[in-house]
């Protein structure tokens, strides 16, 4: 990464520099300051069209306008964190802003103004294009040189269908606002301290509850972007499967890396940590250590999915065995998973109550486990007591969208209490994790983890499973893996 010396007086400009902390400049004479100001072409973009959700986007707004009316409405997408001394994460824009915009650009804030009869109207407050005159565009740290183009606001006025603003001049202007204020926490703490007096952290609680139940239902662009990224998700599947002799010589690692290709040459990223626990790794739920050993004989639990480029994930798990076959204990530990699985989808249709298919799974596993002298029964007893659960351990699937986890602040009336309805997309994911250390079960069982996980779009007359592209009974499996393998 190149280094940055320290800077100079502002040379020559109106506006003062922005300083990058810690940033390391070199001295800037006369003569290079005005030869930077000028030879330069003009760059403007005048054939951009909309993004392709900006008719989506528009309703949603309208939506969220009506729920709120006569009320300034702040949605900030959120700025970079630190990671280390001066470099930062990767920048990822909050999930209510890009849901309201489609726009993923650092520092930029939706404002909604009341606009009397019209509801609101929508302006989005951006960086615009790094200034030449004053040198910002090569002596900032965060100018154009270093990181970029930024579109101009007409530009970006085209690309996300409404006024755009320099976001500059926003917090200076939303202390002065008066009126009643609402606005999405956690994200913009400049923002946030320019509304201080003016919003109640329940009010903004319920504007971030409203977004969140907004996306319980997707629509066919979401729709799309999520068979997208399942789709992307299944050949990353396969890529791995392909070099699990490589895996073996090296560690979880390799598994991880050869997802994430897939998922940075189709998508955006990967929608989450990946999870590529491999022997007894895969008895521990979130396992993303991923530095673990990959033996032939074990079970591989891959738990990834990737995210598109407009930020919608897949969320998909298979347990596959390294060396292609399933011995008969893990067999006949996948096989009730997989006969769990195929009761939660079944469940999944409008006018379900969202928690059948976590109860249809769960009876499976209890019955299992009570068939197998693991649990002392009769089934009701154990589904009553919930004994099941210290193998089971984990809810049978979440929404997902934008958000692996999506609408995650969705009240409970509304989510886990509610009812299934035709766009919805939730995933169906029970597993069974006998963990190595557990004398409660025959010690063949310990260090055995099985989960199988697909994401499952509820349909007017049922459901449909987005990612049946990737196998799911054993014999499948093991039959697929022999394909790529030979």
């Amino acid at each position: 990464m190149t280094e940055q010396q320290p800077a100079p007086e502002n040379p020559e400009g109106d506006e003062p520099i922005k300083q990058r902390k810690n940033g390391l400049y070199p001295a800037v004479s006369d003569e290079l300051a005005a030869s930077m100001k000028s030879g330069w072409a003009d760059t403007e973009l005048h054939d951009l069209q909309p993004v392709a959700q900006a008719a989506e986007t528009a309703r949603r707004r309208a939506g969220l306008s009506a729920r709120f009316p006569g009320e300034r409405l702040v949605i900030p997408a959120g700025n970079l964190k630190t990671r280390s001394n001066d470099t930062e994460y990767s920048f990822r824009a909050s999930t209510e802003y890009v849901y309201l915009t489609g726009d993923q650009t650092q520092d930029g804030v939706l404002v909604l103004e009341p606009a009397g009869a019209q509801g609101h109207e929508a302006t989005l407050y951006l960086l615009p294009r790094s200034n030449r005159e004053n040198g910002e565009f090569w002596l900032d740290g965060m100018g154009e040189l270093w990181v970029g183009r930024r579109h101009s606001l007409t530009e970006a006025e085209r690309l996300y269908g409404m006024p755009c603003g320099d976001v500059r001049e926003l917090a200076d202007a939303l202390r002065e606002a008066t009126g009643p204020v609402r606005a999405v926490r956690g994200h913009d703490a400049g923002i946030e301290a320019a509304l201080t007096d003016k919003v109640t952290a329940e009010r903004d609680e319920e504007l971030r509850v409203f977004v969140s139940e907004q996306r319980l239902v997707k629509d066919a662009f979401e729709v799309g972007e999520l068979q997208k990224a399942v789709d992307s998700t299944v050949r990353g599947f396969e890529d791995v499967v392909k070099v699990l002799d490589k895996a073996e010589a090296t560690s979880e690692r390799y598994i991880e890396g050869t997802f994430f290709l897939r998922a940075r040459v189709e998508g955006n990223d990967v929608g989450y940590g990946s999870i590529c626990a491999a022997g007894p790794h895969a008895t521990t739920l979130h396992w993303v250590r991923n530095d673990g050993a990959v033996r032939s004989g074990d079970l591989l639990l891959l738990d990834a999915g990737v995210e598109t480029n407009s930020l919608y994930t897949a969320d998909v798990t298979r347990t596959l065995p390294i060396n292609g076959t399933y011995t008969g204990l893990q067999r006949k530990i996948y096989d009730a998973v997989f006969e769990a699985q195929e009761a939660g989808i079944a469940a999944v249709r409008p006018g379900a109550k969202y928690r059948d298919f976590h109860d249809a799974a769960q009876r499976v596993l209890a019955e299992k486990l009570v068939e197998w002298g693991l649990v002392e029964g009769p089934v009701e007893r154990v589904l009553e007591l919930g004994l099941q659960r210290r193998w089971t351990l984990h809810g049978t699937g979440h929404m997902l969208g934008l958000d692996v986890h999506d609408c995650a602040v969705a009240r409970t009336e509304t989510y886990v209490d509610g009812v299934l309805e035709p766009g919805m997309v939730l995933t169906v994911e029970p597993g069974l994790y006998f963990q190595a250390d557990d004398t409660t079960v025959p010690e063949e069982y310990r260090g055995i983890g099985v989960r199988i996980e697909d994401d499952i779009l509820v349909t007017e007359d049922g459901n449909r499973n987005l990612s049946a592209a990737l196998p799911r009974a054993a014999s499948d499996v093991e039959a697929w893996m022999a394909s790529l393998k030979g």
